[in-house]
């Protein structure tokens, strides 16, 4: 038996049947509710079982619900809910994979600032370690290198003494006096030079040059001060952090930090 339509309500053919929608339509019954376009199986839309077209397809609207104390009860607990499983999920998920970060030339940038950053407290704090002693301690260092002098000395003063001593009258005392004497001098004797530490090179004008960009305090006896802008010459590389050169100005040689100079 053929069923009715769902529009019209005649009897429906199975030539010109179209089952949709839970229902039975004529082809020229299938047709929007509102602008009354004929339909077909490609184009409705169903809206409590009536055909729509897509521009007069009926929109859901949604109701504003009130703040009641209930639903922010509610609200609340929610969140709450959802702040527990979120540290769960965390707790778990910790330390187990790391994301790997592009070397973007933003953050190459950045690395770059905070080697400098780095390099500048790196020499505020070696300046700082580099420091001359405090007035005690170069007060003690100056008694101490008095006393090594003085001893250091002594020995030459002794063999000096017995020239301003009046030589005896005896013959046979000053043939044996003239012949220590020409027996010193076929040995090639000579008395001992003064401390290496005291002398003073003064510096020539060849050799590597280089300027000085910071100021520098002599932290041993070894080392030499200046001041920046200083000329450094006759500078030798002893290694990758320390040279041997001859400050120009003072011209005080030893041994100086290489990265507080730069070639000229």
């Amino acid at each position: 038996m053929n069923p009715n339509c769902a529009r019209c309500g005649k009897i429906v053919y199975p030539t010109e049947k179209v089952n949709c929608l839970d229902k039975f339509w004529h082809k020229a019954c299938f047709h929007c509710e509102i602008c009354k376009m004929t339909l077909n199986m490609k184009n409705y839309k169903g809206y409590e079982k009536k055909p729509y077209c897509n521009a007069h397809y009926p929109k859901q609207s949604f109701t504003m619900v009130a703040d009641t104390p209930e639903n922010l009860r509610l609200k609340q607990q929610s969140e709450l809910q959802s702040q527990i499983r979120y540290k769960e999920e965390f707790e778990k998920n910790k330390g187990k994979g790391f994301s790997v970060v592009a070397d973007t030339p933003e953050l190459q940038r950045i690395k770059k600032t905070q080697d400098q950053i780095s390099n500048i407290k790196y020499h505020e704090e070696f300046e700082r370690s580099r420091m001359g002693p405090s007035p005690s301690e170069g007060a003690e260092m100056e008694r101490r290198n008095s006393q090594e002098s003085t001893n250091y000395r002594r020995p030459a003063e002794q063999q000096q003494q017995p020239s301003h001593h009046v030589q005896p009258s005896n013959p046979v005392y000053q043939q044996q006096q003239q012949q220590q004497q020409l027996s010193s001098q076929s040995y090639g004797y000579k008395e001992p030079a003064a401390p290496a530490s005291t002398q003073r090179n003064a510096p020539s004008g060849g050799g590597k040059r280089f300027r000085a960009v910071y100021d520098y305090n002599a932290a041993d006896e070894d080392e030499v001060s200046f001041q920046d802008g200083d000329t450094i010459i006759n500078v030798q590389q002893i290694d990758d952090g320390w040279m041997y050169g001859t400050v120009e100005r003072t011209g005080d040689t030893g041994m100086l930090p290489a990265n507080y100079v730069e070639a000229i």
